[in-house]
């Protein structure tokens, strides 16, 4: 019983890495498909007003989710004044912002 344990723990931890790589996959998709590079850029790419490059090393996982879900109070919280202000999207279905978050994190 205890080997068995160790097998599914074992598994488990090495399926970590390639389930958060196909979540930050699936994220980049759904920056796509939401059209978030008219407003942000991402490695020289979308618009340069609004930069991600490091997003993911300065922002929690917690704060991206508000960035995305509560764009006004992370703007008030955070003193941020670019115009237009980012518009919420928390219409979004919960596991486009997970993976639209797990995305983000990796832009370290």
């Amino acid at each position: 019983m205890f080997r068995l344990a160790i097998a599914v723990l074992s598994s488990a931890v090495l399926l970590l890495p390639a389930t958060a790589t196909a979540q930050a996959d699936k994220g980049q998709q759904v920056f796509a498909a939401q059209k978030c590079s008219m407003c942000h850029a991402v490695a020289g790419k979308g618009n340069a007003k609004g930069v991600l490059d490091g997003v993911g090393a300065k922002y929690s996982a917690a704060d991206l989710k508000e960035w995305i879900m509560n764009a006004k109070g992370m703007a008030e919280k955070t003193k941020a004044t670019r115009k237009p202000p980012m518009r919420d999207y928390s219409a979004l279905p919960a596991a486009d912002v997970d993976a639209l978050v797990a995305y983000l994190r990796t832009l370290k």
